[in-house]
């Protein structure tokens, strides 16, 4: 028996398979615990590196920089999805005057390094004596940089329908921004799901380099409460938690995602209706459905 994309694994193979699964997890493991042991070794775990964490003042200020990250991710997703969604319909468009331009935003934006972005939509103002906030600083990095590549996933996600269906479309009389609308958007959404989803993670982790400009995100919270003196520089202890707030969060992105595909990809069944048989007097002439 095959797929068709190679050929299934035999007995040999599905238990050289196993062997490799049961020893790939065994060097996680023991990698993991090596890591905890020289933690352990190196006085991470010591109560007085995590006494910190149960006064409200220090709760206050990781959720504070959580929100801070929440609010930075939220603008900038909005903002990308509309950058991407404006920037692929020109690339899709037949007009070159509306295609070459925005080909060259977009591969230009994605091959620029979002720190840079950043450091320009903080900096550059600057040199003119305009004050621009730290948020709107990492906003515009952020959206450039993701919207860019969500405009790629866009047009790529559309490129991927079958021609047949725009064909279809075209031959009843719409429009193409009918056929875009009607057609290939709501076929070409299910596969681009992920992929947005993905980017939209991204978008999130990428928060992190908010730092950089010293805005008050959760990274650069997690960074002055690691270096509190009193508590013995407890920045390994914080950074685990900071790392476990990202997690968490990433994973519900990715729960949400596969939540919204099973639902989409969740058709109705309907039941055919049978077709009513003619039958024909052929005498009378007279024609009579069954």
């Amino acid at each position: 028996m095959s797929s068709l994309l190679y050929d299934l694994p035999g007995p040999r193979a599905r238990l050289r398979n196993r062997i490799l699964g049961i020893v790939s997890i065994a060097a996680i493991v023991a990698l993991v615990a090596f890591i905890v042991y020289k933690f352990n070794q190196t006085g991470q775990f010591e109560a007085r590196k995590w006494e910190q964490f149960q006064y409200a003042s220090v709760q206050r200020e990781l959720l504070t920089g959580l929100w801070a990250t929440l609010k930075a991710a939220a603008i900038a997703t909005v903002l990308a999805l509309l950058f991407g969604a404006v920037f692929a319909g020109a690339r899709l468009s037949d007009r070159w005057i509306l295609r070459a331009p925005a080909t060259f935003v977009v591969e230009l934006f994605r091959a620029i390094p979002l720190l840079i972005l950043i450091f320009f939509g903080y900096y550059v103002p600057l040199q003119y004596g305009w004050s621009i906030d730290k948020l709107w600083a990492l906003v515009i990095g952020l959206t450039l940089y993701n919207g860019s590549v969500l405009a790629e996933i866009f047009r790529a996600g559309i490129n991927a329908v079958p021609h047949g269906q725009s064909e279809g479309a075209y031959a009843i009389g719409l429009r193409k921004n009918q056929v875009l609308r009607l057609i290939l958007l709501p076929q070409a959404f299910r596969s681009m799901l992920p992929a947005i989803v993905s980017q939209l993670v991204v978008l999130l982790k990428d928060t992190a380099l908010g730092f950089i400009i010293t805005y008050p995100e959760l990274l650069f919270v997690g960074k002055q409460i690691g270096g509190r003196l009193p508590f013995g520089l407890p920045y390994v202890p914080t950074y685990l938690i900071v790392a476990a707030i990202y997690i968490s969060i990433c994973g519900l992105l990715s729960a949400l995602a596969w939540w919204l595909q099973r639902r989409l990809t969740r058709l109705p069944r309907t039941a055919a209706k049978p077709v009513p048989s003619v039958q024909t007097d052929g005498g009378a002439g007279a024609t009579q459905l069954v």
